[in-house]
């Protein structure tokens, strides 16, 4: 009896040392050496300060959680898998359309919902006018406006976003202090990374723009001229195939996806979740896809700058629905004007 007893303490003190496991914050140096100590697809390094609240980067993740009651309509499109490449980047096939390069800072605002679709949008209206037009659609003209879209800087719904294109229209704008377009992007850009030279963003927490329709001083297009609008807006199918015929026929689209504490730390490779927990829902651009050392992946901006992960980009497991990747796609055809 003896023995069984000290055979059973020993089985439950195993047991006890075995699933009990140190927590790590998920900015620490640990939990970022405890990613790459698990795996060799990516690479994982500081992309934000230690000191940032967990509070300010789930409000960097805008997407609601009922995302899927908004979704669209969807599209089916004919497909000769055969005519798919295995590597497709619309940087370089669409080489004459700035917009497709470019990395926006959403700001210490939850509109990653509204940054996703402009930049898409941008990125068609120039594809579809063979790069006769280019018009970089305002990203605070949308999350400021469009009641129906959501919460604005607290979070919206990127199939409501595309809806709204087609049904009202959105006007120009540039980056913040850009002076470029009707309304410039009034949320200023802040260091929410590694230390740099923009305001801390921890300090900053702005609420939504006001919804103001009238173009900037200097602006000479009036606000209701300026408009532009969508012919057609929709969803995707979870279809890998699906996306890669939209995205070679008409363009990017937006995705979005469940962010968990481990892409925070995002370098280089492709990602997949490794540890840590889910965030929150978060909208991005993506523009391609690849192989890479044998494993397939969607290309993807981000909207939080360049000095986050591979240069604001990043790479996410294709073929999987990873995170969910692939059930949110959705796009639209730009109205000629």
């Amino acid at each position: 009896m003896k023995a069984f007893l000290a055979i059973l303490c020993g089985l439950v003190y195993v047991s006890a040392n075995t699933t009990r496991r140190p927590y790590l914050h998920p900015l620490s140096d640990e939990f970022i050496d405890s990613i790459n100590s698990k795996q060799s697809l990516w690479k994982a390094g500081r992309n934000f300060d230690q000191q940032i609240s967990m509070k300010y980067i789930r409000r960097l993740m805008g997407v609601l959680p009922d995302n899927d009651q908004h979704k669209l309509p969807e599209i089916l499109h004919e497909l000769e898998y055969s005519e798919i490449p295995e590597n497709f980047d619309s940087r370089e096939q669409w080489p004459h359309c700035p917009t497709i390069k470019e990395i926006r800072d959403q700001g210490s605002c939850g509109s990653c919902w509204a940054f996703g679709a402009v930049e898409a949008m941008s990125d068609r209206v120039c594809i579809h006018s063979d790069g006769k037009t280019n018009f970089h659609f305002s990203a605070d003209d949308l999350v400021s406006c469009c009641a129906t879209c959501g919460l604005g800087c607290n979070g919206g719904y990127p199939g409501a976003a595309w809806s709204y294109w087609v049904r009202k229209g959105i006007v120009s704008g540039g980056l913040y202090d850009s002076q470029q377009g009707c309304r410039p992007y009034e949320i200023p850009p802040c260091e929410h990374h590694v230390n740099g030279s923009r305001p801390s963003c921890e300090t900053e927490n702005f609420d939504t723009p006001t919804c103001k329709k009238v173009c900037e001083k200097g602006y000479t297009i009036p606000y209701a001229k300026d408009k532009h609008h969508g012919k057609t807006s929709y969803s995707l199918p979870s279809n890998v195939q699906q996306i890669q015929g939209e995205i070679m026929k008409n363009g990017p689209v937006e995705g979005a996806f469940v962010v968990y504490s481990d892409l925070l730390h995002y370098k280089s490779g492709v990602y997949k979740h490794v540890k840590g927990n889910s965030l929150a829902y978060h909208a991005v651009k993506i523009l391609g896809w690849g192989v890479e050392n044998n494993t397939p992946y969607w290309l993807v901006a981000d909207s939080w700058n360049t000095d986050w992960g591979d240069k604001g980009y990043f790479k996410m497991l294709r073929g999987k629905n990873h995170c969910q990747i692939e059930e949110q796609a959705v796009g639209g055809i730009p109205k000629k004007q």
